[in-house]
């Protein structure tokens, strides 16, 4: 299996999310075929959302990967369904269905993956159920996105906010020099769960200004001394890993304007002095695409777009320690 990307998401077993009032009493959540509308969910006491490893193959198909919580380790995964779900109270919630099969292509698992987050003790009645908006919603959670305001290093040198770049425009990128942007992807998304962007103040990590990024996006490091010992100068590290509720905060609530830009590869552009990763397309990512844009890059969509070509990804469990951010700067800087 030739792995293009790994994404992991939040998700909750099916028995976790059961019906307490309608048609399906009792039973736990299904696949699209056997909803049945306004049946009412609840989670269960005990539920707490886990992570489900999900990789992308060339051939389009969604596996569990090997960094998860869920599922077992090499299984298909199918996206089944989208749903939106109405609590009792406050604002729908936005959710995928995920269901794993064994190797006869049987059933083994289904999986909630919500897009923001959910209490134990809500009702949630389901409103809605359409497999046509799935993919999208899935390339939500994973497109990686600058936020409005941000300002990106021209050919020029001078900065720009993200806002105001058009397809065409001459962009500096850290591994080949000035690019040409070929779509810029604008969404506006609650700012809650795994929507909501991650701060980085002004000077963490040397940048001129905050800079403010979805959870997922990965920024280069350059270590000019191997402080983790990854034998790499050349460091990706996602900007939710380095959340340490000071310096770099998730900025919950209310709604973020996020923007993609796309590149015939995948490049590292600067945003506010920071060396930050373009979109990454993949089987995932790649349904945030209008159609006319997926068929022109298709046909080179491994070989172009590689996150390999640009560093090591740094392993979560290497900046779980109170002074990895600033153990990121002193690198940098020696």
């Amino acid at each position: 299996m030739n792995d293009r990307a790994i994404q992991s998401i939040p998700a909750y077993p099916a028995e976790q999310f059961q019906v307490e009032i309608g048609a399906n009493m009792g039973d736990g959540l299904s696949v699209l075929d056997e909803l049945v509308l306004d049946d009412i969910y609840q989670l269960a006491p005990t539920a707490t959302a886990k992570r489900l490893g999900l990789i992308s193959g060339t051939d389009g198909q969604f596996y569990v990967a090997q960094d998860t919580e869920l599922g077992t380790v090499g299984a298909q995964l199918h996206l089944d369904s989208a749903v939106t779900l109405m609590p009792q109270s406050g604002d729908n919630v936005e959710a995928l269905v995920m269901v794993e099969v064994d190797p006869e292509g049987l059933i083994a698992a289904i999986y909630l993956v919500p897009m923001m987050p959910m209490e134990v003790a809500q009702p949630y009645t389901l409103v809605r159920a359409e497999q046509d908006s799935a993919r999208r919603k899935l390339a939500q959670l994973a497109c990686v996105s600058f936020t409005r305001g941000t300002r990106i290093t021209m050919a020029t040198g001078a900065q720009k906010p993200i806002e105001d770049l058009k397809p065409g425009d001459r962009i500096l990128t850290r591994d080949e020099g000035v690019q040409e942007l070929r779509w810029i992807g604008q969404s506006t998304a609650r700012a809650v769960g795994r929507m909501a962007p991650v701060l980085i103040r002004a000077g963490v990590l040397n940048n001129a200004a905050d800079l403010l990024v979805s959870p997922d996006h990965r920024l280069l490091v350059y270590q000019r001394r191997d402080e983790f010992g990854t034998g790499c100068p050349e460091l990706l590290v996602r900007a939710r890993d380095l959340v340490n509720g000071d310096s770099v905060q998730v900025l919950d609530g209310g709604f973020v304007d996020y923007f993609q830009l796309l590149f015939d590869r995948h490049h590292i552009v600067y945003a506010e002095g920071i060396a930050a990763e373009s979109l990454f397309l993949d089987p995932v990512t790649q349904s945030a695409l209008p159609h006319e844009i997926l068929d022109r890059m298709s046909p080179n969509l491994g070989e172009q777009h590689r996150r390999d070509a640009h560093g090591v990804d740094l392993n979560k469990a290497l900046l779980d320690r109170p002074d990895a951010v600033s153990l990121l700067k002193r690198a940098s800087l020696r």
